[in-house]
C-alpha cells in the first residue's frame, strides 16, 4: 500500500459523517486485543485550549526524557501530525504498517456486526490506540478528545488525569445548547478516582463538574481556587501546593497562563509516577512550547490563528491588544456551523474585517457573509498584498483551522523566495 492510498482510505470514511457512540470503537479495539488498556495516558477535553494543554504536557514529559505520544486534531500541515512521538509526527513507514494492521478490522466491522461503518475520526482514534498501545509503546500518552467527551471515540480508557481548560458554546447541534449540557458531555470521560483539573468562570459549569467528580470519587483541582497564577511583566508565578516562579511562555495571551497552569498541576500530580519531571523541567518545557496555527507569528508582522468560536476569538482579541498601535488588517474565513455574526463583531472591535472563503466541504460561501464586510474572492490575492517590511502594518489571518492549514504553507513559501 502506498502512503496516498492509505490516506485516501481513511478520508473515504468522511462520508459516514459524525456518529457519537462507543460500540463501534469497543468492537474494533477488542479485535485488536484492546491496546487502549496498555496505555498510561492523560485525557484532555474542553472547547478551547485542548491543543495548547496537550502540547505543554508533551513538551514537559519529552524534555524529562520520557517517550511521549500525543493525539491531536485537526492537523495543520500533514495528516500524520495527529499521531506524534515526542513532538515528531509518525513516520510514513510506521503509518503504513499501522494502517495495514488496522484496516482489515475496520472493514470487517460492518460485515460481521449489525453496526454501521466506522467514521473517519473513529478510524484515526483506533490507529492511535494501536500505535501507542501495541506497535510503539510509550511511557505516557496525551490524548486530546475530538468532540465532546462522553460519546467521543477517545472515551475508551481510564486516564491518569482529566484536564478541561474551557467550556464554550460550540458543536451545539451535537453536544447541547447550554454551557451546562456541554460541560456534562466533556466531564463524561471521567472515571472512578481520576483527578479532574479544570478552569471555568461559570457557576453552572462548576456545578456540573462538582457533581460528576463526586459521583466518580474524583478529586477536583480548579484554577483560581486550588491553584492559581499571578502575572508579572513577561512571566507568571504559579501558586498551588508547590510554587513555580517566573514561568515564561512562548505562546502569548492570558488564556495561555491558565492553560499552562493546568499543565503544571497535572505534571506535579504525576511526579510520583514520573519522577524525572522536576520544576526546572516543567518551566523549560513550557518556555519551549509552540503550537502551529495558534497565535503563530509567521513573520514579525503576520499572525495566523485558528480562532473558530466566540471564546477563542475573544481570546485572540485580547492578545491583539499589544498590536493596537499598528494599522491592523484582518482576513477571516469560517465553516458554516459557526456563529459567524458574533465572531465578526468581536473581531471588528480591532479593525475592519475582510472575509473570504476557501476550498472545504462546509466552508461558508462568500455570499453568505453579512453584507457590511468587505468580501475577498481569492484569499491568495489578499496574502500577496502583505508588506512584510512594513513597521506600521500588522496582518491577522484567522478563522477555521482548516482555513489556516491552507494559508500557512502559502505564507511560508515567501520565506523561501
Amino acid at each position: 500500500m502506498e502512503y496516498q492510498e492509505a490516506l485516501d482510505w481513511i478520508h473515504g470514511k468522511l462520508k459516514f459523517g459524525i456518529k457519537p457512540g462507543l460500540k463501534r470503537m469497543a468492537w474494533m479495539l477488542e479485535e485488536l486485543d484492546n491496546p487502549q488498556e496498555k496505555l498510561a495516558a492523560v485525557h484532555v477535553v474542553g472547547t478551547n485550549g485542548k491543543g495548547s494543554v496537550t502540547s505543554y504536557l508533551q513538551h514537559i514529559f519529552s524534555l524529562a526524557g520520557y517517550e511521549v505520544g500525543a493525539f491531536t486534531s485537526p492537523y495543520i500541515v500533514d495528516f500524520r501530525e495527529r499521531i506524534s512521538l515526542n513532538g515528531q509526527m509518525i513516520s510514513e513507514a510506521d503509518f503504513l504498517k499501522l494502517v495495514e494492521r488496522v484496516r482489515p478490522v475496520v472493514e470487517r466491522l460492518s460485515v460481521e456486526t449489525d453496526l454501521e461503518p466506522a467514521t473517519e475520526f473513529e478510524v484515526i482514534t483506533v490507529l492511535m490506540f494501536e500505535y501507542f498501545g501495541h506497535m510503539h509503546p510509550v511511557d505516557i500518552a496525551i490524548i486530546e478528545a475530538g468532540m465532546g467527551g462522553l460519546y467521543d471515540s477517545t472515551n475508551v480508557f481510564k486516564a491518569l488525569a482529566v484536564l478541561c481548560p474551557s467550556i464554550g458554546l460550540d458543536h451545539q447541534n451535537v453536544l447541547g445548547e447550554t454551557y451546562a449540557e456541554i460541560a456534562a458531555q466533556k466531564a463524561g470521560v471521567l472515571k472512578e478516582g481520576v483527578p479532574f483539573i479544570f478552569a471555568t468562570e461559570r457557576d453552572d459549569v462548576r456545578q456540573v463538574f462538582t457533581e460528576k467528580a463526586k459521583a466518580c470519587h474524583s478529586r477536583l483541582y480548579e484554577f483560581g481556587k486550588d491553584f492559581s497564577a499571578s502575572e508579572n511583566e513577561n512571566s507568571f508565578d504559579y501558586h498551588g501546593k508547590e510554587r513555580l516562579e517566573q514561568v515564561s511562555l512562548a505562546m502569548p495571551g492570558k488564556h495561555q497562563v491558565s492553560n499552562a497552569s493546568l499543565a503544571i498541576t497535572a505534571a506535579l500530580q504525576l511526579r510520583e509516577r514520573y519522577p524525572k519531571v522536576t520544576k526546572e523541567i516543567i518551566k523549560a518545557g513550557l518556555a519551549q512550547t509552540h503550537w502551529v496555527g495558534r497565535t503563530e507569528l509567521v513573520f514579525p508582522n503576520v499572525m495566523i490563528d485558528g480562532a473558530h468560536n466566540n471564546e477563542s476569538v475573544q481570546a485572540l482579541v485580547n492578545v491583539m491588544q499589544k498590536y493596537k498601535d499598528k494599522h491592523l488588517h484582518i482576513l477571516f474565513a469560517a465553516i458554516d456551523t459557526k456563529p459567524i455574526d458574533s465572531m465578526l463583531e468581536l473581531l471588528s472591535q480591532l479593525a475592519d474585517v475582510d472575509v473570504t472563503t476557501f476550498v472545504y466541504h462546509n466552508a461558508l460561501p462568500l455570499e453568505k457573509y453579512p453584507s457590511q464586510y468587505h468580501k475577498v474572492a481569492n484569499w491568495q490575492d489578499w496574502l500577496k498584498q502583505i508588506d512584510l517590511d512594513s513597521q506600521d502594518d500588522f496582518y491577522l489571518i484567522t478563522g477555521s483551522l482548516y482555513f489556516i492549514s491552507q494559508v500557512r504553507p502559502v505564507l511560508l513559501s515567501r520565506q523561501q523566495n
